[in-house]
């Protein structure tokens, strides 16, 4: 890794990587403060009684509001938001490290100095993995330092509420990593992100009918995102460390590809 280019990739990267935390911390923040009005709520477990089950399935909600701040947050934040925002970040994020810098020229620039292509992608994907990690972190630490003060007498499970991050950040640890392969494989930055993002877009999508449709049910073996069962892992029904290690492998796979594929190939003068 080259310290002076992660510097100042990070003086480019910093304020969005930021945004994004901050925005994550929010959204946790709002939904454990909403958490214990909507909990005693008769009127809306009735509502969720009276929708589809395949429906409430799909967005975590299978059993109703959950009695407990883990299942809610599962439900209310895992199962969507915590998702979009990573995703969002991570195929954007990547975009504009690789890509994006092709596209313009700079990297032509960046690498007629003394720094090796090696050291200026996995300087890159650094940079890339790093705010994977800080906000996953920012949606952790509302729940470490503000349900307490939010909710008297809380009740939460926090091994397994980190086993629920441990495995989601290995989740966008894969899709980050086939998003930088992408940025590092294509010159054109539009393409690069509408390839890696149409891709995820398509994985969500079939996550999402498989949990609707039993007939469907097949079709999570076509996704990324059934890996990720953040309800389930509240519950304690599922044993993270298989899902775990394959998430894990895969995403250093992917790394490792999109490194030697930028070590390798033609760039544009």
């Amino acid at each position: 890794m080259n310290a002076s280019l992660f510097k100042s990739m990070m003086k480019t990267n910093g304020k969005s990587i930021v945004s994004y935390a901050f925005g994550a911390a929010f959204y946790m923040l709002l939904i454990i403060w909403i958490y214990p009005s909507i909990a005693k709520s008769d009127a809306l477990n009735q509502l969720f009684e009276q929708m589809p089950a395949n429906y409430l399935s799909a967005f975590g909600f299978e059993g109703g509001i959950s009695n407990e701040l883990i299942g809610f947050l599962a439900g209310e934040y895992y199962g969507l938001l915590y998702i979009i925002i990573l995703l969002i970040f991570s195929v954007v994020t990547a975009t504009q490290l690789v890509a994006r810098l092709v596209d313009r020229g700079s990297m032509a620039y960046l690498l007629s100095t003394s720094t090796s292509r090696i050291r200026v992608a996995i300087t890159q994907g650094f940079i890339l993995v790093l705010g994977l990690f800080v906000i996953t972190l920012f949606s952790v630490l509302p729940v470490l330092f503000g349900a307490k003060w939010i909710i008297d007498d809380v009740n939460i499970n926090y091994s397994r509420f980190f086993e629920m991050n441990i495995v989601g950040f290995l989740l966008f640890f894969v899709i980050s990593g086939y998003s930088f392969l992408f940025s590092c494989l294509f010159n054109d930055e539009k393409r690069a992100m509408a390839i890696s993002g149409g891709l995820s877009i398509i994985f969500f999508a079939l996550n999402l009918v498989a949990k609707m449709s039993t007939d469907l049910e097949w079709l999570k073996y076509l996704t990324i995102f059934s890996a990720f069962r953040p309800t389930e892992i509240a519950k304690g029904t599922t044993d993270i460390l298989p899902v775990s290690l394959s998430l894990g492998a895969v995403g250093i796979v992917l790394y490792a590809i999109a490194i030697l594929i930028f070590q390798k190939r033609d760039l544009p003068l």
